[in-house]
């Protein structure tokens, strides 16, 4: 697992502060780039405007590119964007207004605005980043984070963007500057559990959810915009996919995926694993029908956070490595094997113990 936070020597600041790591001189490029002027075992100083300050590091990992993220009297700066890595995802908010039976990320109450910075961590993103947005639900800021895209849009149209939303939270009077803010560049995450109200309303913890979603979706596919379906697989709604295939056939073949997605065994995902999570290693039989019933059909599906060994070999293709680099790793079977560079291994906080019963090396 990569931590995604850095020790660093206390700031003078009063203001959080966004700052860019670069190497060699040559690269300083804007008022936000700090540039590497000594290395002294694991801490590495770095000049910023004329003042230095110092990050200290666990390996010889290479920061060149990196941007991070300051709060005044913390010694722990954020690492926003990894150069070398086409994971990146800013948590703008830590407030939802859903309580999901297997959410990753429980709500909090509290909210810290910082969208300008991250606004201005993706304009130093490198050329044609992809960028994650995720909460909470982000559009429960929803002003603040149309303002931030369209501030990186206006400097740096190469930038996309890819935000997870429970998609509830639009309104006819959006479409125009949906449309505005450029509908390849965004990439909606809508989940949906079920193709009825009581599943997935239950699921969620939230009564009239999925009326709100049906809304929601419709504003977004009368802007034109790029939408991807999210479902995650649980004990319960897994016989209920053929109903959501025909669903979505019937209601949203206009959207770009649908993915469909194995638990994460964290947060609330945890506390609800035993009567939630559903081993598709060992019966991946209503997966299947809906797979191939929405293939048969032209809609486009993938499978994400399944292991390849979790999957039936005429279903593999559909089986990206979409598990985030810093939260990924590999168990003592995939040594073995010879699929694992084609494989987005396991969530760090997965337990074999309580996991997939029927994995083996490809």
């Amino acid at each position: 697992m990569i931590d995604l936070r850095l020790k660093i020597d206390p700031l003078p600041i009063v203001e959080p502060l966004v700052i860019r790591l670069r190497n060699e001189p040559q690269n300083y490029q804007t008022e936000h780039d700090a540039v590497l002027v000594d290395t002294e075992g694991t801490r590495l100083e770095y000049d910023y405007n004329g003042f230095s300050f110092g990050l200290h590091r666990q390996d010889d990992e290479n920061f060149d590119g990196d941007v991070i993220l300051a709060l005044p009297g913390q010694r722990i700066a954020h690492r926003l964007i990894r150069s070398k890595s086409p994971h990146n995802t800013f948590l703008v908010t830590e407030q939802c207004d859903q309580l999901c039976v297997m959410c990753s990320q429980p709500p909090k109450k509290h909210h810290a605005d910082l969208f300008s910075q991250f606004a201005v961590a993706a304009s130093l993103a490198p050329l044609n980043a992809t960028i994650g947005i995720s909460g909470g639900e982000p559009l429960l800021h929803k002003e603040r984070l149309f303002s931030m895209v369209e501030t990186v849009a206006s400097t740096r149209p190469d930038i996309r963007f890819h935000i997870l939303s429970n998609g509830q939270h639009f309104v006819t009077e959006d479409i125009a500057r949906l449309v505005a803010m450029g509908t390849e560049r965004i990439l909606w995450g809508i989940p949906i559990y079920a193709a009825d109200r009581l599943t997935h309303d239950r699921i969620v913890g939230k009564d009239g959810a999925f009326q709100n979603l049906q809304r929601g979706l419709g504003i977004l596919i009368k802007a034109g915009s790029s939408i991807e379906l999210r479902t995650v697989v649980m004990q319960q709604n897994k016989d209920r996919l053929s109903d959501l295939a025909n669903f979505l056939f019937t209601r949203l073949s206009c959207i770009d995926v649908w993915a469909i997605m194995q638990m994460e065994r964290i947060g609330y995902g945890r506390m609800n694993w035993a009567t939630s999570f559903h081993d598709s290693s060992t019966d991946f039989t209503q997966i299947a029908k809906a797979i191939d019933m929405s293939a048969a059909r032209g809609i486009s599906i993938a499978l994400y956070n399944f292991p390849l060994c979790s999957v039936p070999p005429q279903y593999r293709e559909f089986a990206l490595s979409t598990i985030s680099d810093w939260k990924q790793k590999y168990l003592d079977i995939c040594e073995r094997c010879g699929s694992r560079a084609a494989c987005g291994g396991f969530f760090e906080w997965y337990s074999h113990k309580e996991g997939f019963a029927g994995l083996g090396a490809l």
